[in-house]
């Protein structure tokens, strides 16, 4: 038999160029994959991720296709080769506060609900089909102003089959809640009759749509937490809750909005308040907006007015309130009626959060309804409300921590929505 061609250097050869070729392919790979920004890397942030856990000093929050792979200790997070390196160094960050009751006009509100932090609101009324078609594309990993979820035209029926016909008007846009209003305005307008608005809850459900209701007197609060309403979507602002109420609310599980902005923006107007010079607000608020609320026969109007004068003191009811359900346990949802004329959006999300401290709770108690509990009062939280894997991540970088001074939501750094940096 002939010798064997000796052929290890050949065989050698091969696998050296092999080796090299797998190696040029995987850092191609990971080249592309940092570039796309598929896969980011924020590094060296104190983490609040908006659950029971305590601060992480030194984290990393590891994001793939807008969604949090992973986030704690930097000391046990895996950063994959390739990735993004975002330096979050020194930085606060916390979940993206969500506004449990707003109001969006035009598309370009969303991007000013982000610019101070709100990077979810519940649009509870009016909505236009731009508005609906900005909730239906939220859904993506290049999303950089806030989600947006829907309620569509307040429903104001007077009688049962009114009520049937209009919640199926409603189930036929699509949204995502209903809205309907027990109120009389002060006394100035009729208030939506019970057996319509029981029809509306009972044949809401039917649908598979949850109710928020707005309201101002214990007694309607009473009567709608009998009859199932879903959320509670102003603070009881005639009286103090009573026992018998504040029971059957938490075992109720029903959620409560106090949107203590919208009672200030009701006599603050009464003189230039010292907000309009603060230059956050002035770097994002409605200048025409700003001037209609300085003209001095406006301002006048707002002095003399019976209405302002009641809002005001209702204020002191709603945030004695406030601090009564929190400390029996209502799950509370931040909200701030913003989107009418003087209601700020975005801005007022961080100074109703200051107002809730104000009545009582603690700045973790103010954060949380505003990310967690707000998240699972509005049945988002499988995506939102906490900075955890599995979820978007959307979320704030501060300068302080809020958890030691509520106001330091205020020192805004940067905002993120499915990891991408918004537009300041």
């Amino acid at each position: 038999m002939p010798p064997r061609p000796h052929l290890e250097p050949e065989i050698s050869m091969l696998t050296i160029r092999l080796a090299a070729a797998a190696v040029l392919l995987i850092s191609a790979a990971n080249v592309s994959t940092a570039q796309s920004g598929t896969v980011k890397a924020f590094t060296g942030l104190t983490l609040i991720d908006g659950t029971d856990r305590a601060p992480v000093v030194n984290a990393t929050v590891v994001v793939r296709d807008g969604r949090i792979v992973s986030a704690g200790p930097s000391s046990t997070v895996t950063i994959p080769a390739g990735a993004e390196r975002i330096a979050l160094g020194g930085k606060t960050v916390i979940p993206g506060l969500i506004d449990a009751h707003g109001h969006v006009n035009v598309v370009r509100d969303l991007g000013t609900y982000a610019a101070y932090g709100t990077t979810t609101v519940f649009s509870l009324g009016g909505e236009q089909p731009a508005i609906f078609a900005a909730r239906d594309a939220q859904g993506t990993s290049s999303l950089n102003r806030s989600r947006v979820y829907v309620s569509g035209p307040v429903l104001t029926p007077t009688t049962p089959d009114e009520a049937r016909t209009q919640v199926a008007g409603v189930a036929a846009l699509k949204a995502d809640i209903i809205k309907i209003r027990v109120d009389d305005n002060l006394g100035t307008t009729p208030k939506m009759p019970e057996a319509a608005y029981r029809a509306v809850i009972d044949d809401a459900h039917r649908h598979g749509l949850r109710v928020a209701a707005h309201l101002f007197y214990l007694a309607d609060a009473t009567d709608l937490v009998s009859a199932n309403v879903d959320v509670i979507a102003h603070s009881i602002r005639d009286r103090d809750v009573d026992a018998t109420f504040v029971s059957a609310l938490k075992s109720s599980g029903i959620c409560y909005t106090p949107t203590l902005m919208r009672e200030v923006s009701t006599f603050v107007y009464e003189s230039t308040p010292d907000f309009f010079a603060d230059p956050l607000f002035l770097a994002h608020a409605n200048k025409e907006w700003m001037a209609m609320l300085q003209e001095p026969a406006r301002q006048e109007s707002m002095r003399k007015s019976p209405s302002a004068q009641r809002y005001k003191a209702a204020l002191v009811v709603a945030s004695r309130n406030l601090r009564a359900l929190s400390d029996a346990g209502v799950p509370i949802a931040m909200g701030t009626d913003t989107g009418p004329t003087g209601r700020f959006q975005g801005y007022f999300g961080l100074m109703e959060l200051e107002l809730m401290v104000k009545a009582g709770l603690t700045p973790r108690q103010a954060l949380t309804a505003a990310t967690r509990d707000a998240a699972r009062c509005m049945k988002v939280d499988r995506d939102l409300g906490t900075l955890e894997p599995g979820k978007w991540a959307d979320f704030v970088a501060l300068d302080a921590s809020p958890l030691e001074n509520i106001s330091n939501v205020r020192r805004l750094s940067s905002v993120w929505i499915a990891g991408n940096k918004v537009d300041r």
